[in-house]
């Protein structure tokens, strides 16, 4: 990513979580137990099948959210079944977020 500051900026807009650690060469936020690291410059890896999902309480509104925040919808809201729903978005800088709602 080719300006961590203005990605940080994102990710506290839309998770509402400040970073633990924010430093020129990264900056990392504790979203509920799970790291979200930004490393400025290009992604090491590219093209990748793996994808991490974040837990949330209400897919619908966390997946508006980040899409009124100016991502793009990968996959739509699917239920897989056992009262659990995914989708993805890919955040302005090409990187995929997923998103897992599980029944309590």
């Amino acid at each position: 990513m080719d300006d961590i500051t203005k990605a940080k900026e994102w990710y506290i807009n839309v998770t509402g979580i400040q970073p633990y650690f924010d430093e020129p060469f990264y900056v990392g936020f504790d979203i509920h137990g799970y790291e979200l690291g930004l490393h400025p410059g290009k992604a090491a890896i590219s093209n990748t099948q793996a994808l991490a999902y974040w837990k949330v309480d209400d897919i619908g509104s966390s997946v508006k959210k980040l899409l009124d925040a100016g991502a793009v919808i990968l996959e739509e809201i699917t239920d897989v079944g056992g009262e659990i729903k995914v989708a993805s978005v890919k955040d302005p800088w090409g990187n995929a977020v997923g998103l897992i709602e599980e029944a309590n």
